[in-house]
């Protein structure tokens, strides 16, 4: 297949060299190293206690070929769909023309989201202008019952502008999630309540939401936290300097892929 007929944010997953190559052996350390998701999904695999030398090295073996088949079906979603279709009208921040492009499936009321947006706060903030950062909603409602309805009203923020300050404002007040809190931050947030009201009740906030855990589903995602970076498939505990890394051989991959 050749690499000209892919966007350049999942070029790098169809391209050759020591770049792919090395992305993949980071992710599979923290498939093996970080805890799993709100869903248990982060940690594919059952790890010995205390493991041998050979355990750890099966276990390596084991996460990298699950994550490999993962991957070919995350990249072959991403190149069915195209790059419109999947960032859509999602919340957005960062460089529109970016090279690289991070993707979170978030729940509000997960506490693995909670601890994720905190982290990844200032690693977001510092890359802005070498990145593009898009929100996708994956409420988990069968274990959080306000994953939903927190959803539809950042949603509803958002068609104000004001997506990011609700998304961060939810977060920093989850313990307190329900009517109450989503009027309050919408009244601190100077919104026109009527219509803020009005949006979260409708009908597109429900087909937004539902197109993003269509996309979900289709990249068989099913846990919070969940990252993808120009396609790759990063585990939801991975921590901010994990992302550091990845981002800088992401970089190097496409800089090398231009002189090529």
């Amino acid at each position: 297949m050749s690499k000209t007929n892919h966007h350049p944010w999942i070029k790098w997953a169809v391209g050759t060299g020591v770049g792919t190559v090395a992305i993949a052996a980071i992710v599979v350390a923290a498939l093996v190293a970080v805890p799993g998701d709100s869903s248990g999904e982060g940690d594919p695999l059952p790890l010995a206690e205390n493991p041998t030398e050979d355990q750890a090295a099966a276990d390596q073996a084991a996460a990298r070929q699950e994550w490999e088949a993962r991957q070919q079906q995350i990249l072959e979603v991403l190149q069915a769909r195209g790059p419109e279709a999947v960032l859509s009208s999602s919340p957005t921040k960062g460089a529109a023309d970016a090279p690289v492009t991070l993707i979170k499936f978030s729940d509000f009321q997960c506490p693995y989201c909670a601890l994720a947006a905190e982290q990844m706060h200032d690693f977001v903030g510092s890359h802005e202008d070498e990145m593009r950062y898009v929100y996708k909603h994956l409420p988990l409602t069968q274990i959080h019952p306000e994953a939903l309805p927190s959803a539809k009203a950042a949603w509803a923020a958002g068609q104000q502008g004001q997506f990011w300050a609700y998304h961060d404002a939810l977060f920093a007040n989850q313990a307190q999630l329900g009517e109450a809190l989503y009027v309050k931050i919408a009244t601190d947030l100077g919104l026109d309540l009527d219509r803020f009201n009005r949006d979260r009740a409708s009908d597109a906030a429900q087909a937004a939401i539902d197109a993003d855990v269509d996309l979900a589903r289709a990249l068989d995602i099913r846990g919070t936290p969940t990252f993808l970076m120009n396609g790759l498939l990063i585990p939801g505990g991975a921590p901010p300097e994990f992302f550091e890394e990845a981002l800088r051989r992401m970089q190097a991959a496409s800089e090398a892929s231009k002189q090529n």
